[in-house]
């Protein structure tokens, strides 16, 4: 009879030897799967990251590209501003200067002109 009761004794014991090793082994499990989701979850953000990094990157060299040609293009139209000035300055000297050379061959005819150009003049601005 003892062995009867010593059986039953360690029949819970046994149970729960069992079950605690099956807890163990559960928990293990859940840990190594959660460790296998952080590191998962940890690569792809890394994966992602990298990704918008370089389009960062791609982007930015974009940008400058497109400021650097904007501004050559700038330096190219102001280059063409100025020397369409400095050609009108050229050509309004020399009017200039054909006009006076005029009004010192034929003075009398200059001052006819002018009289009769203010003329016509003050009778359109008149109107």
């Amino acid at each position: 009879m003892n062995k009867e009761v010593q059986a039953k004794e360690t029949a819970p014991e046994q149970a729960l030897g069992t079950g605690g090793s099956r807890i163990e082994e559960s928990a293990e499990r859940f840990k190594r799967a959660t460790s296998d989701a952080v590191a998962t979850a940890k690569d792809k953000v890394d994966h992602v990251a990298d990704r918008v990094e370089d389009g960062l990157h791609r982007a930015t060299d974009k940008a400058a590209d497109a400021a650097t040609r904007a501004t050559e293009k700038a330096g190219e139209y102001s280059e063409r501003g100025r020397e369409a000035y400095d050609e009108a300055m050229d050509r309004a000297d020399v009017w200039l200067e054909r006009a006076r050379d005029y009004v010192r061959e034929k003075p009398v005819q200059s001052v006819a002109i002018a009289l009769g150009a203010g003329w016509l003049l003050g009778r359109i601005l008149r109107r």
